[in-house]
């Protein structure tokens, strides 16, 4: 079992920046694929950008040049650094793990989410 907690969320203006966090529990933590996935209520959820377990990375078209995720294996830690924020960014954020290496398939386990609120 992994538990993953987001924390970084808050209200920007548009065009500041966030990063948010992903505390993962477990020792098994750099074998898997991290993500971050968000959702705005009536929608459907998107994945935002993906880690491999090799550190490859993958981006959503609409962050892409703008988002840039990374990992810390050594502190079970996800990172997603939020630049030139828009007011379509605003959603709630999830990290979610995949017991996989690989980041192609669904997604085991997934935090809470945290509020990110873009202001125009």
């Amino acid at each position: 079992e992994v538990q993953l907690v987001e924390s970084g969320g808050g209200s920007v203006q548009a065009g500041g920046s966030l990063r948010l966090s992903c505390a993962a529990s477990g020792n098994k933590y750099s074998r898997y694929c991290m993500g971050w996935f968000r959702q705005v209520a009536g929608k459907e959820r998107e994945r935002v950008a993906a880690i491999s377990a090799f550190g490859g990375t993958g981006y959503a078209g609409s962050v892409k040049g703008r988002f840039t995720i990374s990992r810390d294996n050594a502190k079970n830690a996800l990172y997603l650094e939020m630049n030139t924020l828009k007011p379509e960014d605003t959603a709630m954020y999830y990290c979610a793990a995949r017991s996989d290496t690989y980041c192609d398939g669904p997604y085991n386990y997934w935090g809470q989410g945290t509020q990110v609120t873009v202001s125009s």
